[in-house]
């Protein structure tokens, strides 16, 4: 299929057995949809992917920060492969648009929901460590999860970075504004806006309060990153 040639390019990657990327890219409301087999679904890839993700996760940790502790390896570990993290590193994959969904998924915004793309992200992962091994896996995670990693740590740490930066500034308070609530209650938008005293420093769009609040954190931190070095 073109749309499946088209996402190997992009993750850099070229299945042996077709089959398996598929079931990556298959949510269960796909599978139920067209009464296919409880297993066809991308779930129990996802539970293979995660814990090939969690060990490579670690081990990059491990080398990368010789002088921290147990317990800060874990509290960065667990922020780098929550949710909200995995679903920010499928942005440049385009994953969503590659799912298989079912109808009212589809219609209801799962192409851009977190969990849905978080889970789909793992199951890719496991999907390649069974295809080509471990090494293939890893080496994908190392180039689309660990990548850039401290860009990426202004986005899962971004409302506890902001918070830090701005207490070091005194600049005032970190407050964030809900500026409009869309959507029925299955399909909820959030839009807040992020401000350091009066000043109004990013906007950030979720599907949770919480994590509209961690893009205008984010939107935040990039803006005042140039404005440090001045």
């Amino acid at each position: 299929m073109i749309q499946e040639e088209e996402f190997e390019q992009r993750i850099g990657y070229r299945f042996r057995d077709r089959n398996l990327l598929r079931q990556a890219l298959t949510h269960s409301s796909y599978a139920n949809e067209r009464h296919k087999s409880r297993l066809a679904n991308n779930e129990r890839l996802e539970f293979l992917g995660d814990a090939v993700l969690e060990l490579t996760a670690s081990e990059f940790l491990y080398k990368k920060y010789p002088k921290y502790p147990e317990g800060e390896l874990t509290r960065l570990r667990a922020s780098m492969v929550c949710e909200p993290t995995l679903a920010f590193c499928t942005r440049e994959l385009s994953l969503g648009r590659y799912l298989l969904l079912g109808k009212g998924e589809d219609q209801t915004g799962g192409r851009q929901r977190d969990s849905v793309l978080s889970d789909a992200l793992e199951a890719v992962i496991g999907a390649i460590y069974l295809d080509g091994g471990f090494a293939s896996a890893k080496e994908f995670i190392d180039r689309h999860v660990l990548n850039d990693i401290e860009h990426k740590q202004l986005f899962f740490d971004s409302k506890t970075i902001l918070q830090e930066v701005v207490q070091g500034k005194h600049e005032g308070e970190v407050s964030y504004e809900l500026l409009k609530e869309s959507g029925p209650d299955h399909d909820k938008k959030y839009l807040v806006e992020v401000l350091v005293g009066e000043r109004r420093l990013g906007r950030g769009e979720g599907r949770t309060k919480k994590g509209a609040e961690q893009e205008a954190a984010y939107q935040a931190l990039l803006k005042l990153k140039p404005e440090e070095t001045q």
